[in-house]
């Protein structure tokens, strides 16, 4: 068998127990310890539970639902897309946090010091510099926020990146797997120490700040903005845009996103949807009265993140793996302006897997309209190309 660090799979059926089938039959290496999933919400879960026991019986494989799948050849959607990880080059350990709303810091150190020694004992890299986390969250929890800024609060110098479960646009419910169980308002923390050189990054494409508004009226805990200037909120920002509150859908609200100023940076805060009864606003993100939501100019989609890969790639060497949770408003974004072949190249060329959110996570942040991910080289730690 030929030595390998990480194989990418990838089922188009819709059938449960054939899609595993065929994920199990492209992952199956003996070098593989760990697999990491990402699977639309049109499949059974029940089935894809049984048909996970049955075929990975007691390999480690946690995921969730999505919004889109994401594989070197572009965008799947009905689709499941899997990652092997050899355990020649990395160590991995998970944890399941089955109440997100209950998690505090106790529990997150527990949780680094556990993950922690899970890795240590396999004793493939030193835990410093060598390490990153990923997090899958509930992503209708509304409790994205509270459980990254306490988990930040435990993880020292480790960087972490991470994205929250989707269901297709549906809105209804978002689910993580851990263990052979799917399970809801939860969180799955994954500690990755590696041989590979490896950067956790994160790149949005606004370009310029444009029109403010001020939310006058809120909900805070279930993220529902109801005045922007002391205007009903979802009429006040069709205002902005020319348009009838009827217009606003998914892929008005990507093209034309609304951001938050912090420490110098914007960013983005994506509306979910119009509440039509009040014309209320629910976002994806935590929002607060008072605070200024700005509108702002978005520049070519693939620009800044083709220029981030690029300087990595320069510094640590050619891609084993990009491993990406990229927002679905961004997809949305991309087969809006018909960009599916510029997207194909990209992903093709850095060996991009992973899949759509509905919000993304870097080093304790919560975001939306962002790539967030890790590049992880085909050279050890301390190699490069030359």
């Amino acid at each position: 068998m030929t030595n390998i660090k990480t194989i990418v799979a990838l089922s188009k059926s819709t059938d449960a127990f054939i899609a595993i089938k065929e994920i199990h039959q492209q992952i199956n290496h003996p070098d593989i310890d760990f697999v990491l999933f990402y699977c639309s919400s049109v499949y059974n879960l029940d089935q894809l539970e049984e048909a996970m026991t049955q075929c990975f019986q007691d390999m480690p494989i946690v995921g969730c639902t999505t919004a889109g799948e994401i594989t070197n050849d572009g965008f799947e959607q009905e689709s499941i897309v899997a990652i092997g990880f050899s355990t020649k080059y990395f160590s991995i350990s998970a944890k399941a946090i089955e109440s997100m709303g209950n998690f505090d810091m106790i529990d997150a150190q527990t949780t680094i010091n556990e993950l922690t020694e899970k890795c240590r004992s396999k004793a493939l890299a030193p835990i410093q510099g060598n390490t990153f986390l990923l997090t899958l969250l509930d992503g209708l929890s509304s409790k994205e926020e509270q459980f990254l800024q306490t988990l930040n609060s435990a993880t020292a110098d480790i960087p972490h990146f991470g994205g929250s479960a989707a269901d297709d646009i549906n809105l209804a419910n978002t689910h993580v797997f851990f263990q052979n169980k799917f399970y809801s308002h939860a969180a799955i923390v994954i500690m990755v120490n590696t041989k590979c050189s490896f950067e956790v990054f994160n790149c949005n494409h606004i370009k310029q700040p444009l029109d403010k508004l001020v939310v006058t009226s809120a909900d805070i805990e279930n993220r529902t903005v109801y005045e922007l200037n002391a205007m009903p909120a979802a009429l006040e920002y069709a205002k902005l845009l020319n348009l009838d509150v009827k217009d606003l859908t998914h892929e008005i609200f990507s093209l034309n996103p609304l951001a938050v100023k912090v420490g110098g940076r914007y960013f983005i805060r994506s509306i979910q949807k119009v509440n039509t009864k009040d014309n209320s606003l629910r976002f994806y993100c935590a929002i607060d009265v008072g605070i200024v939501l700005t509108a702002v100019e978005m520049d070519d989609i693939f620009l800044s993140l083709t220029n981030r890969l690029e300087d990595i790639s320069e510094r640590l060497g050619k891609p084993e793996l990009v491993l990406s949770c990229d927002c679905f408003l961004r997809r949305l974004e991309i087969e809006q302006k018909s960009l599916y072949k510029q997207a194909q190249c990209l992903y093709k060329k850095y060996k991009v897997a992973g899949f759509n959110t509905y919000g993304e996570h870097i080093d304790g942040i919560h975001l939306n309209q962002t790539f967030a991910g890790v590049f992880i080289s085909e050279n050890k730690h301390g190699e490069t190309d030359d």
